[in-house]
């Protein structure tokens, strides 16, 4: 018989972090994506309403679910925070998007989990593997299961290991014995919200992602409101910010997996060189990369963005 202990030794083995056990079922949390939509928060993000339902609802991922495993890795890599970059020829990209494809390392290990699990279990057993693609709410899963809490910039926070987490998920039918959620320990600390540059967290625990740096510079799809172009100084592909500045992350944990170590050009590179690379080159750099997302035309309007608030241009 599979039991929860056993399949935390195999996410161990398959090279997570982190693993905890959650009952597959609607956890109130999910039903608070719904009001977010309701008020204009998601932007262009029209998938999340389209998928509301299933992302409200386990048993649409996978019928038989009764448990979700969830899985985490440390990203943080031995590198200074972009918040500590004072270079003004320097702009940042997001720590998560300095390695491989997070969606590409984690489903090949997801796979190996299941594998495992299946081989284990014997007949009968079904799970499907999720990771940031479908439609799912991994931080209230990881939070379900204890693997966190969801701190007031909306990351999941573990109190040993810090916030740079990458999520998964396995949705399966064997029944596990479920993980205690932990304790919020954010407590009276604001610091998240002030150092914000766009205050895109207009109350604790939600972001506006109309304002958010991470949305305007990877899924704004034309140019980003004139009001806030501005704002696109340093931070040219995502935003560390909130992040950096979280007390939970003064001791973060650090990963020296080949897969997080940061690209060549990756690491604080100066814009000028960005923005003299050609478009076959960029594409180049991009490869195997989670940047490939927002392709070329969206990261060089981006750096004209950074360009010009250099020069006082707009």
């Amino acid at each position: 018989m599979l039991t929860s202990t056993r399949v935390k030794i195999l996410a161990a083995e398959a090279g997570f972090d982190l693993c905890g056990i959650a009952r597959a079922e609607r956890h109130p949390k999910l039903a608070r994506l719904a009001d977010w939509i309701a008020q204009g928060y998601a932007g262009e993000m029209g998938y999340l309403a389209d998928s509301l339902e299933e992302r409200m609802d386990p048993s649409q991922t996978l019928p038989t679910a009764r448990s979700v495993i969830s899985v985490a890795v440390v990203y943080n890599t031995a590198t200074p925070y972009s918040a500590t970059v004072t270079d003004p020829d320097v702009v940042a990209i997001a720590r998560y998007a300095w390695g491989d494809d997070y969606h590409l390392v984690l489903r090949q290990r997801l796979r190996g989990l299941l594998t495992a699990l299946a081989a284990e279990a014997g007949p009968g057993f079904e799970g499907l593997t999720c990771v940031d693609h479908e439609a799912v709410q991994e931080r209230v899963f990881a939070e379900a299961a204890g693997l966190g809490w969801i701190g007031k910039n909306t990351c999941v926070i573990n109190p040993q290991l810090g916030s740079w987490l990458f999520l998964g998920e396995l949705f399966t039918n064997a029944e596990l014995e479920p993980d205690e959620p932990i304790a919020d320990m954010c407590g009276t600390c604001t610091k998240c919200i002030e150092a914000c540059p766009t205050q895109a967290i207009p109350q604790p625990y939600t972001v506006d992602a109309t304002r958010c740096l991470s949305y305007l510079t990877i899924e704004t799809r034309g140019e980003i409101d004139r009001g806030l172009q501005p704002s696109v100084k340093t931070q040219v592909y995502g935003c560390d910010i909130c992040q950096d500045v979280c007390p939970w992350n003064r001791k973060a944990a650090v990963s020296d997996d080949p897969a997080w170590q940061p690209r060549e050009g990756f690491l604080f590179p100066r814009l000028a060189d960005l923005t003299a690379l050609s478009d076959e080159a960029l594409s180049t750099k991009l490869k195997g990369s989670s940047m490939k997302r927002a392709g070329l035309t969206r990261i060089r309007r981006t750096l004209r963005y950074a360009a010009a608030s250099r020069t006082g241009e707009s």
